[in-house]
């Protein structure tokens, strides 16, 4: 689809006239006719505001001509699934389980291969191909080739730390030892518990990221641990397969 038309349509489907959009953008009522009829294209900084506006990236609005995929880990990404800067900008470099809110949540390549390598086995690919080919991949990506200039100097993995001890320091019964946590979207873990009064409440952002693992119970059974953090709270819940009835264990202000 070409730029006149994804405009027009992402426009028309919020129900915005032309009038709207081009006060949002700080553009004239004619100049979004002219994008609209094709007869020019936004600028560089105009495109970064109806990014912005629409929730879409640029690469979206300009028909797709690159395929994007994530600089740190390689997996192929479209709007769904980009990271965000701390202003809430779609980053079009990274994913979200990679980049969350203007951080980098990965600063060991091992540890990035550890969680991507068995999300990768199939009946045509071993877990021991899956991590050959991500010891190839990782080195040519732009995060890992930029890493001393892109990382915070361990900033991120030292509160990742500082949140792994202050779990492990609940001493919930039956958690085993959390040693690592992972970078997860809120909507994959956004469960809904039934609270002591009866109602159901949902404690996340389904659109933010959250550090979090799910952990087998050391005493045996179909249910799990799920641990979940942020920067001002953890989460301990447990469930059975697929999230299905979750029950709350603690919800914590830091």
């Amino acid at each position: 689809m070409e730029t006149k038309n994804i405009i027009l349509e992402l426009r028309t489907q919020r129900g915005m006239s032309q009038d709207e959009l081009a006060e949002k953008v700080m553009v004239t009522r004619q100049a979004v006719s002219r994008w609209e009829n094709g007869e020019t294209l936004p600028n560089t900084e105009t495109l970064k505001l109806l990014s912005k506006e629409f929730d879409v990236s640029i690469n979206t609005l300009l028909g797709e001509p690159r395929k994007l995929i994530c600089q740190c880990c390689g997996m192929p990404i479209n709007d769904t699934i980009l990271g965000r800067d701390k202003d809430g900008a779609l980053n079009e470099d990274y994913c979200k389980w990679c980049y969350a809110d203007g951080t980098y949540t990965y600063s060991n390549m091992d540890e990035l291969i550890d969680v991507c390598a068995k999300n990768m086995v199939s009946d045509n690919f071993t877990e021991e191909q899956a991590r050959s080919y991500m010891k190839e991949l990782l080195p040519t990506l732009d995060y890992w080739k930029r890493y001393e200039e892109l990382s915070d100097n361990g900033q991120f993995e030292a509160f990742k730390q500082t949140l792994i001890k202050e779990i492990n320091d609940l001493h919930i019964d039956g958690l085993p030892m959390v040693e690592r946590l992972n970078a997860l979207v809120g909507k994959y873990v956004n469960l809904e518990y039934t609270l002591p009064n009866g109602d159901k409440a949902k404690f996340l952002d389904d659109e933010k990221s959250y550090l979090g693992n799910q952990l087998e119970s050391e005493f045996g059974g179909e249910r799990c641990f799920g641990v979940l953090a942020g920067m001002d709270f953890i989460l301990v819940s447990t469930y059975e397969k697929n999230g299905e009835n979750p029950e709350l264990l603690l919800y914590k202000k830091r």
